[in-house]
Protein backbone atom coordinates (compact mmCIF):
# COMPACT_ATOMS: atom_id res chain seq x y z
CA UNK A 1 0.00 0.00 0.00
CA UNK A 2 0.94 3.65 -0.82
CA UNK A 3 -0.07 6.69 1.15
CA UNK A 4 0.03 10.39 -0.01
CA UNK A 5 -0.94 13.37 1.51
CA UNK A 6 -0.84 16.16 -0.96
CA UNK A 7 -1.33 19.54 1.14
CA UNK A 8 -3.29 17.98 3.53
CA UNK A 9 -4.22 20.08 6.62
CA UNK A 10 -6.75 19.09 9.27
CA UNK A 11 -9.41 21.49 9.95
CA UNK A 12 -9.41 23.52 12.10
CA UNK A 13 -5.44 23.87 12.73
CA UNK A 14 -3.71 26.95 13.79
CA UNK A 15 -1.83 28.81 10.57
CA UNK A 16 1.39 28.45 12.56
CA UNK A 17 1.34 24.81 13.79
CA UNK A 18 0.91 23.97 9.74
CA UNK A 19 3.90 26.32 8.62
CA UNK A 20 5.94 24.20 11.49
CA UNK A 21 4.85 20.74 10.57
CA UNK A 22 7.04 18.58 8.05
CA UNK A 23 3.89 16.73 7.03
CA UNK A 24 1.04 18.96 7.31
CA UNK A 25 0.39 21.57 3.86
CA UNK A 26 3.36 18.80 2.08
CA UNK A 27 3.64 16.53 -0.20
CA UNK A 28 3.97 13.29 2.22
CA UNK A 29 4.42 10.19 0.59
CA UNK A 30 4.92 6.51 1.85
CA UNK A 31 4.47 3.32 1.57
CA UNK A 32 2.81 0.70 4.42
CA UNK A 33 6.22 -1.21 4.98
CA UNK A 34 8.09 2.12 6.27
CA UNK A 35 8.68 2.54 10.10
CA UNK A 36 7.61 6.06 10.83
CA UNK A 37 8.21 7.99 14.09
CA UNK A 38 5.56 11.26 14.67
CA UNK A 39 6.44 13.19 17.18
CA UNK A 40 5.23 16.32 18.65
CA UNK A 41 3.60 18.17 21.52
CA UNK A 42 -0.05 17.52 22.32
CA UNK A 43 -2.47 19.64 19.84
CA UNK A 44 -0.40 19.31 16.81
CA UNK A 45 -2.44 16.94 15.40
CA UNK A 46 -0.69 13.53 16.00
CA UNK A 47 -4.28 11.37 16.53
CA UNK A 48 -6.02 13.15 13.56
CA UNK A 49 -3.25 11.92 11.35
CA UNK A 50 -3.67 8.11 12.27
CA UNK A 51 -7.65 8.68 12.63
CA UNK A 52 -7.10 9.98 8.99
CA UNK A 53 -5.30 7.27 7.77
CA UNK A 54 -7.72 4.35 9.20
CA UNK A 55 -10.44 6.43 7.73
CA UNK A 56 -12.32 8.02 10.75
CA UNK A 57 -11.25 11.46 10.05
CA UNK A 58 -12.33 13.19 7.02
CA UNK A 59 -12.25 17.10 7.94
CA UNK A 60 -9.19 18.47 6.09
CA UNK A 61 -8.55 19.76 3.11
CA UNK A 62 -6.07 18.35 0.06
CA UNK A 63 -6.23 14.98 -1.23
CA UNK A 64 -5.53 11.72 1.16
CA UNK A 65 -4.84 9.41 -1.67
CA UNK A 66 -4.06 5.02 -1.14
CA UNK A 67 -2.61 3.51 -4.01
CA UNK A 68 -3.60 6.14 -5.73
CA UNK A 69 -6.69 6.64 -5.60
CA UNK A 70 -8.59 9.65 -3.47
CA UNK A 71 -9.45 8.27 -0.10
CA UNK A 72 -12.22 10.43 -0.20
CA UNK A 73 -14.17 8.70 -2.60
CA UNK A 74 -13.69 5.35 -0.43
CA UNK A 75 -17.30 4.04 0.36
CA UNK A 76 -18.10 2.97 4.28
CA UNK A 77 -17.89 -0.15 2.76
CA UNK A 78 -14.79 0.30 1.13
CA UNK A 79 -13.33 1.94 4.44
CA UNK A 80 -14.51 -1.76 6.18
CA UNK A 81 -12.73 -4.16 4.24
CA UNK A 82 -9.21 -1.67 4.35
CA UNK A 83 -9.35 -1.56 8.01
CA UNK A 84 -10.75 -5.42 8.65
CA UNK A 85 -7.48 -6.55 6.42
CA UNK A 86 -4.91 -4.14 5.71
CA UNK A 87 -4.95 -1.57 8.90
CA UNK A 88 -4.94 -1.79 12.43
CA UNK A 89 -4.66 1.26 14.91
CA UNK A 90 -4.55 1.29 19.13
CA UNK A 91 -6.19 4.25 19.34
CA UNK A 92 -4.48 7.14 22.49
CA UNK A 93 -7.83 6.68 24.48
CA UNK A 94 -7.72 2.71 24.17
CA UNK A 95 -10.88 2.16 23.72
CA UNK A 96 -11.96 -0.75 26.42
CA UNK A 97 -14.53 -2.10 27.85
CA UNK A 98 -14.19 -1.12 31.73
CA UNK A 99 -16.82 -3.57 32.97
CA UNK A 100 -15.42 -6.38 30.44
CA UNK A 101 -12.53 -8.48 31.72
CA UNK A 102 -8.62 -7.99 30.04
CA UNK A 103 -9.03 -11.04 28.10
CA UNK A 104 -12.86 -10.72 27.34
CA UNK A 105 -11.73 -7.22 25.90
CA UNK A 106 -8.76 -8.83 23.56
CA UNK A 107 -11.42 -12.08 22.69
CA UNK A 108 -13.30 -9.12 21.08
CA UNK A 109 -11.27 -9.16 17.95
CA UNK A 110 -11.06 -12.61 17.46
CA UNK A 111 -7.34 -13.50 16.31
CA UNK A 112 -7.24 -13.67 12.66
CA UNK A 113 -3.64 -12.43 12.27
CA UNK A 114 -1.95 -15.74 11.38
CA UNK A 115 1.39 -14.16 12.12
CA UNK A 116 1.09 -13.10 15.90
CA UNK A 117 1.88 -15.17 18.79
CA UNK A 118 -1.37 -16.62 20.06
CA UNK A 119 -2.88 -14.39 22.74
CA UNK A 120 -1.57 -16.50 26.02
CA UNK A 121 1.91 -15.75 24.48
CA UNK A 122 1.99 -12.23 23.94
CA UNK A 123 -0.01 -11.51 26.96
CA UNK A 124 2.74 -13.69 28.85
CA UNK A 125 5.24 -11.47 27.08
CA UNK A 126 3.93 -8.35 28.33
CA UNK A 127 3.68 -9.52 31.97
CA UNK A 128 -0.25 -9.43 31.35
CA UNK A 129 -0.88 -13.50 32.27
CA UNK A 130 -1.82 -12.98 36.02
CA UNK A 131 -4.43 -9.85 34.87
CA UNK A 132 -6.43 -12.06 32.66
CA UNK A 133 -9.63 -12.59 34.43
CA UNK A 134 -9.12 -8.74 36.36
CA UNK A 135 -11.99 -6.43 34.89
CA UNK A 136 -10.13 -3.59 32.92
CA UNK A 137 -11.33 -1.19 35.45
CA UNK A 138 -9.09 -2.33 38.25
CA UNK A 139 -5.89 -2.51 35.99
CA UNK A 140 -3.54 0.64 36.14
CA UNK A 141 -3.55 2.96 32.59
CA UNK A 142 0.03 0.85 31.69
CA UNK A 143 -1.73 -2.13 32.02
CA UNK A 144 -4.56 -1.21 29.82
CA UNK A 145 -2.47 -0.48 27.37
CA UNK A 146 -0.82 -3.34 26.89
CA UNK A 147 -4.17 -5.00 26.64
CA UNK A 148 -5.11 -2.76 24.02
CA UNK A 149 -1.70 -3.49 22.37
CA UNK A 150 -2.53 -7.52 22.34
CA UNK A 151 -5.99 -6.65 20.91
CA UNK A 152 -4.59 -4.82 18.03
CA UNK A 153 -1.74 -6.93 17.07
CA UNK A 154 -4.52 -9.91 16.56
CA UNK A 155 -5.96 -8.36 12.93
CA UNK A 156 -4.08 -9.22 9.89
CA UNK A 157 -2.23 -5.70 9.18
CA UNK A 158 -0.14 -4.37 6.53
CA UNK A 159 0.39 -0.83 8.57
CA UNK A 160 0.13 -0.87 12.40
CA UNK A 161 -0.80 2.54 13.70
CA UNK A 162 -0.29 3.25 17.45
CA UNK A 163 -0.92 6.35 18.96
CA UNK A 164 1.18 7.20 22.20
CA UNK A 165 1.42 3.69 22.59
CA UNK A 166 3.76 3.88 25.56
CA UNK A 167 2.64 6.84 27.60
CA UNK A 168 2.43 4.69 30.98
CA UNK A 169 5.06 2.17 30.76
CA UNK A 170 7.93 1.93 32.47
CA UNK A 171 11.48 1.02 30.49
CA UNK A 172 11.34 -2.58 31.11
CA UNK A 173 7.27 -2.99 29.78
CA UNK A 174 8.38 -0.66 26.54
CA UNK A 175 10.92 -2.78 25.70
CA UNK A 176 8.71 -5.76 26.25
CA UNK A 177 6.34 -4.43 24.29
CA UNK A 178 8.65 -2.89 21.51
CA UNK A 179 10.27 -6.32 20.96
CA UNK A 180 6.92 -8.48 20.57
CA UNK A 181 5.52 -5.07 18.04
CA UNK A 182 8.97 -5.40 16.37
CA UNK A 183 8.36 -9.25 16.08
CA UNK A 184 4.70 -9.07 14.77
CA UNK A 185 5.20 -6.48 12.20
CA UNK A 186 8.30 -8.29 10.98
CA UNK A 187 6.20 -11.46 10.64
CA UNK A 188 3.60 -9.77 8.67
CA UNK A 189 6.21 -7.88 6.22
CA UNK A 190 4.11 -4.87 7.49
CA UNK A 191 5.22 -1.34 8.20
CA UNK A 192 4.06 1.19 11.15
CA UNK A 193 3.35 5.07 12.37
CA UNK A 194 4.05 5.09 15.84
CA UNK A 195 3.37 8.95 17.54
CA UNK A 196 4.78 9.97 20.42
CA UNK A 197 5.38 13.55 22.65
CA UNK A 198 9.31 13.20 22.09
CA UNK A 199 11.07 9.51 23.16
CA UNK A 200 12.02 7.14 20.94
CA UNK A 201 11.45 3.29 21.63
CA UNK A 202 12.83 0.72 20.37
CA UNK A 203 11.59 0.22 17.27
CA UNK A 204 14.31 0.94 13.64
CA UNK A 205 12.36 3.72 12.61
CA UNK A 206 13.10 4.58 8.83
CA UNK A 207 12.28 7.78 8.92
CA UNK A 208 11.44 10.76 11.96
CA UNK A 209 9.22 13.54 11.75
CA UNK A 210 7.92 16.59 13.70
CA UNK A 211 3.95 17.53 13.00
Amino acid sequence: MIFELNHVVPDPLPQDVVQSSEIWDTQFHFEANSAILVSAHSGMGKSTLLHMLYGIRRDYSGVLSINGKDSGSFSHDEWIKIRKSSISLLFQDLRLFPHLTALENIRLIPQTNRDAPKIEEMTEMLGLSSLLDQSVHTLSHGQRQRVALVRALLKPFKLLLLDEPFSHLDDVNQNQACSLINRVVQANGAGIILSTLGSVPKIPFDQKYSL
